[in-house]
């Protein structure tokens, strides 16, 4: 049986603040049913919640070395779901709040790259493959390759580097390669890990390891070009022969609006016009907004940064609230200046917008399983799950075709009337306002609305056809090893 340790620096349920961490609580459940032996290690903070860390087994005391300091190592364990856990403990570097956005974050994610490969003689785990994930975890494929190639217990593991979004990619002052990192100055002088007289961690992660994959066909395509490489598509083209994108899964246990106990109507593709009828009405009542069944609720469920498509929406929100009957609800946190403008539209249209600037996962399933229509208008989108959420609960997505929008979200043809969602090719107002009112002329259409969302709800957006594909990518790399 191929083993293969699984390295993030989140994952649900323990902590998660994005993808990420839907993904890495997610994607080894799946690798365990296809007969992987699988196992996942993340830091052990301090906001993991206390029905998780209270059940954790400390397993190991004992120190390691960052560059010149000499730092605590601790090894808790804990098995959810059948997948055994592993959390890397250090109170200094990981009982902090929050996960990210410390100064010292190239010293604590060089401490967790170094312990992963620490701990391995002491959980008695050798895996065949080691998958990264994001620049926290690249300095990994750097320390085996160059302070374990000639150990006889290392030097067979490969690894898989994974982007879920290049634009973070952790870089540093290079006066940290020595002394964070303990590495030569010659690797920043032959260019393996110099960024613009900086160092960077992801791009570490791009050169040192056997294996690239990012989360969408399309993103892998668009991340070779200047526009969306983020100043690292010269590697990666370089490295094309290695780079395969997937497109992420959702976990259809936790997103299945049959079974779904957040939402008001739980429903089935037979009943979901029916019963999302139900759901609206009452996340109408609870949000305070004038009840009406038949008014479109269009949905906008993500964080509240540039790159989501704050800019688009800003600019025609005013119009389309003033000019059509619908109701715009939004749950999201981010950028403050975002946030204050979609207060500043709901005080413009109170009953016509409902604006929530907090973290509510029970909301979001509700307004997922109400909502009419879900809006992604994002400039870029390496794979996105909230349109896949979407599609499961017979919300119509309108999205901008870019990454993994574009591999999941099929435009409606109403030649063919194919299709379960409606797109925009340019990253433009207009054509996003146009694409909105399209998809608001076709709701009237009982018959064509029924057809859209059953396309979008027969979808497979589960994570099996997805671990096929890492799984074949686990055991490529495994027999050429062998």
């Amino acid at each position: 049986m191929l083993k293969l340790l699984y390295v993030a620096s989140e994952a649900a349920p323990f902590v998660k603040t994005g993808g990420l961490g839907d993904v890495a609580g997610s994607l080894p459940k799946e690798l365990k049913k296809q007969n992987i032996d699988v196992r996942v290690i993340l830091p052990k903070y301090d906001i993991i919640p206390d029905q998780y860390s209270s059940k954790m087994k400390h397993i190991y005391d004992g120190s390691i070395n960052v560059a010149w300091r000499e730092k605590y190592l601790g090894i808790e364990k804990l098995k959810h779901n059948g997948i055994t856990f592993y959390f890397i403990d250090n109170e200094y570097y990981f009982k902090r709040g929050q996960c990210y956005g410390y100064d010292d974050d190239a010293e604590r994610f060089t401490f967790f790259c170094r312990a992963v490969l620490a701990v391995l003689p002491v959980i008695d785990f050798w895996p065949d493959v080691i998958h990264l994930n994001d620049w926290q975890t690249g300095l990994i494929s750097v320390f085996l390759k160059l302070n374990y190639i000639n150990d006889e217990l290392y030097k067979n593991i490969r690894t898989v580097f994974t982007i879920h979004n290049l634009k973070y990619q952790g870089i540093f002052p290079a006066y940290m390669l020595e002394d964070v990192l303990g590495l030569d100055y010659k690797y920043f002088s032959n260019g393996d890990l110099e960024f613009y007289d900086a160092i960077n961690f992801m791009k570490g992660g791009l050169i040192y390891s056997d294996e690239l994959t990012t989360v969408s066909k399309s993103y892998a395509k668009e991340i070779q070009n200047a526009y969306f490489g983020e100043q690292m598509d010269g590697i990666l083209r370089s490295r094309s022969d290695t780079l395969t994108g997937i497109v992420n899964g959702i976990d259809y246990e936790e997103y299945n609006p049959v079974t779904d106990e957040y939402i008001y109507a739980p429903y089935n593709i037979n009943n979901v016009l029916e019963r999302k009828m139900a759901n609206r009405v009452l996340l109408q009542k609870r949000l305070g907004l004038p009840i009406n069944r038949r008014t479109p609720i269009i949905a906008f469920v993500s964080r509240l940064v540039e790159a989501k498509g704050m800019d688009l929406l800003m600019r025609i929100m005013d119009e389309l609230l003033q000019y059509e009957n619908v109701q715009f609800i939004l749950l999201g946190t981010g950028d403050y200046k975002y946030e204050e403008w979609f207060h500043g539209l709901q005080w413009r249209f109170p009953k016509k917008v409902s604006i929530t600037t907090t973290f509510d996962n029970q909301l979001a399933h509700q307004i997922y399983a109400a909502s009419s229509f879900f809006l992604m208008p994002s400039r870029y989108e390496p794979c996105g799950i909230g349109q896949m959420i979407a599609l499961r609960y017979g919300s119509i997505p309108i999205v901008h075709s870019v990454g993994g929008l574009r591999d999941t979200v099929i435009p409606y043809n109403s030649y063919k009337n194919t299709g379960n969602g409606f797109v925009f090719k340019n990253y433009n107002a207009r054509e996003l306002l146009f694409s909105i009112k399209r998809a608001l002329e076709k709701y009237g259409d009982i018959t064509l609305r029924r057809r859209i969302i059953a396309n979008g709800m027969t979808a497979d957006f589960s994570w099996a056809n997805s671990a096929k594909q890492y799984v074949r990518i686990y055991q490529a790399l495994s027999v050429e090893n062998s």
